[in-house]
């Protein structure tokens, strides 16, 4: 709010009053007008002494409004809305000095631009507008080899923004291995989607242990189980170190013993006893371990104990070992009354232990709605007790029964579950189990709940009847999630899903980029009324760099954000696409390899885009490194 009223207050002051605020649409978007105004793909001719009352004339409409952004008042760089604003007096408006401001007429036609430079202001003042952007663009498209080399040769010089750089420089794909490794002691953070194994080997053996714990503390670590085991010896911290452990486990990397020997000598070794792959030769020294910590989690390995452990575990004269013991025993041995009214807390008991059959049927029918709710799902409840529960008149209790695995598909229909379809799925753990079951799988593909279908459609490999079955599915998530995750997916219904759908954050760009997607005939679509469908008209080997133009003027953001990605783009249209009234296009143009190196340049040394500009595959390698150099001084001298 802060900021909206010092912008107004600044425009009622320079003799403006505000009539709305605008996204761009369709106009030209304020942040390109800084990028001209700048000076980076500018037209000839756009540097003026200064802004006399003709130009001002020329800017407004009959009514005397027009478009303003003004530099820092808005959060992100005044770059997503512009103001519409009227003239209130009959001088020209007292918008220049600082901060530096961007102004666009109506109709598109008339920019008039005052922006902060290292060698003082520069003022901008152009009419006919989109004609001059097109020329300039053609004019940047017709850049020589021997241009090129000569605005790399200057790279980066000044000024520059060289903490952006740091920030962008790890996600240009042309970056080699050894710059990656050398960035590790500037800025680490790329490491969240790194998977180069030279580069991810360095940075779990390397001094800083914020860089080398980066690797693993990722959404999807792409260490192996090589690399686990190094970065968990190379922990100082003894917490930590289990911890790496336990993640590791969590990811399927195979630990050593000797490394789990190690775990258990350190002080951490309470910590240590939880670990689920932890050798069963250890075992008997934790069941007796003097620790009760220790003890009460070998009780989490009760069928891996021999009786004589289980007993003395059970005797234990500790309180919270021999109630861990207790219902690792009872979780097949029936509990009796007597064991389940001396329990100190009585829900952990409720979730997964079995009971006499007299106990059981009494609870199931308690009044208390919580112990019915813990009973719905404990995996050791007799048939009878799920018979009484699927009957329940609660909808959450009947529903969670619903998804046991024990009912057959007659009990679950006819359970009167209740079930959201737009609430987000998580595939049931014991479905994932029997995924490799070809009979389970093909068993569950006809049960009557969706959340089934949807988890056996989770599978990376499934039944060709069973593919057939759930790519008719009603229920659109069981034929999204059969795209995204089953290998034997149909094309057909790659390209329906396709229709609606393009990727997620746990699988990006499925289903377009499935094994079984169409590849051919698709430039069928280039003129279909679907956006989505023209976006695929370039993946079509038989597409040309004259479909990339055309697309790269459709009247749909996301054809035009796929032809800004496009390496056959011309770097004319990469320049046009620059100016795009979307921003996700401006981006990816930015990052477009086609794009003039002067361009490039200016790119570079802009606030808004440095951090962009630096990730674009065409850099050459050594620019790359002076990059980096200039990126490592410029941390050295923050501190």
């Amino acid at each position: 709010m802060q900021h909206r009223e010092g912008l107004q207050e600044l425009l009622v002051r320079a003799g403006l009053a505000v009539v709305e605020d605008v996204l761009p649409g369709g106009l030209f978007p304020p942040e390109a007008a800084w990028r001209i105004a700048r000076g980076i793909a500018a037209p000839d001719g756009a540097t003026r002494e200064g802004l006399d009352a003709a130009w001002w004339r020329r800017l407004c409409d009959a009514d005397g409004e027009f478009l303003v952004a003004v530099l820092g008042h808005r959060i992100g760089g005044n770059d997503s809305w512009w103001t519409r604003v009227r003239c209130v007096g009959d001088g020209a408006p007292g918008l220049s000095g600082d901060p530096g401001f961007v102004a666009l007429s109506l109709d598109g036609q008339v920019l008039l631009a005052e922006a902060p430079c290292a060698d003082g202001p520069r003022v901008t003042a152009l009419d006919r507008l989109p004609e001059r952007l097109e020329g300039a663009a053609m004019a940047a498209g017709r850049e020589t080899e021997a241009e090129r080399a000569e605005v790399w040769a200057a790279v980066p010089g000044q000024p520059a923004w060289p903490l952006h750089w740091a920030d962008g420089i790890g996600s240009n794909s042309a970056a080699t291995d050894e710059l990656l490794i050398q960035l590790l002691d500037v800025d680490e953070g790329f490491l969240h989607g790194c998977d180069r194994p030279a580069v991810l080997d360095a940075a779990v053996a390397h001094p800083d242990p914020r860089v080398r714990s980066r690797p693993a503390d990722t959404f999807r670590p792409k260490l192996t189980s090589d690399q686990w085991v190094r970065l968990v010896r190379a922990e100082p911290s003894p917490k930590r170190r289990v911890l790496w452990a336990e993640n590791a486990c969590a990811w399927g990397a195979q630990l050593p013993a000797d490394l789990y020997d190690d775990l258990l000598a350190g002080p951490s070794r309470a910590l240590a006893a939880e670990l689920p792959g932890l050798p069963a030769h250890h075992l008997p020294s934790l069941a007796s371990d003097v620790e009760p910590r220790v003890r009460t989690a070998a009780c989490a390995r009760w069928e891996d104990l021999t009786a004589p452990l289980q007993e003395r575990l059970l005797a234990d004269t500790d309180n919270a070992v021999r109630t861990a013991a207790l219902l690792a025993h009872h979780t097949n041995t029936p509990m009796p009354r007597k064991v389940f009214a001396a329990l100190p807390a009585q829900r952990h008991a409720l979730e997964r232990c079995r009971f006499e059959p007299e106990l059981e049927a009494e609870l199931v029918r308690d009044r208390d709605t919580e112990v019915r709710r813990a009973l719905a799902a404990n995996p050791g409840l007799g048939a009878h007790g799920v018979a009484v529960l699927a009957q329940d008149p609660r909808d959450d209790i009947r529903s969670t029964v619903a998804l046991r695995p024990d009912l057959t598909e007659e009990q679950r229909a006819q359970a009167r579950y209740v079930f959201d379809p737009t609430l987000m799925s998580h595939t049931l753990p014991w479905v994932a189990d029997l995924q490799g079951d070809t009979d389970a799988m093909r068993r569950l593909a006809a049960s009557s709940h969706p959340l089934i279908r949807r988890s056996v459609a989770r599978a990376a490999h499934l039944p060709p009847d069973v593919v057939e079955r759930l790519a008719r599915d009603e229920d659109r998530v069981v034929r999204l999630f059969l795209a995204e995750s089953c290998d034997d997916a149909p094309a057909d219904l790659l390209l329906e899903v396709w229709h609606w759908w393009d990727g997620s954050f746990s699988h990006p760009d499925r289903p377009r980029s499935h094994p079984n997607f169409p590849r051919t005939g698709l430039l069928r679509y280039a003129d279909d009324p679907s956006g989505r469908m023209r976006r695929l008209a370039l993946d079509d080997p038989e597409s040309t760099p004259a479909d990339v133009a055309r697309l790269a003027r459709d009247p749909e953001a996301e054809v035009r954000c796929r032809a800004a990605e496009d390496p056959r783009l011309s770097p004319a249209d990469a320049v046009r696409l620059l100016n795009d009234s979307a921003a996700h296009v401006r981006g990816t143009a930015i990052r477009n390899p086609r794009l003039p190196a002067r361009v490039q340049a200016g790119l570079l040394h802009n606030r808004d885009t440095a951090g962009a500009a630096v990730t674009n595959p065409a850099i050459p390698v050594p620019v790359l490194h002076r990059i980096l150099a200039a990126a490592t001084a410029a941390m050295a001298s923050e501190g």
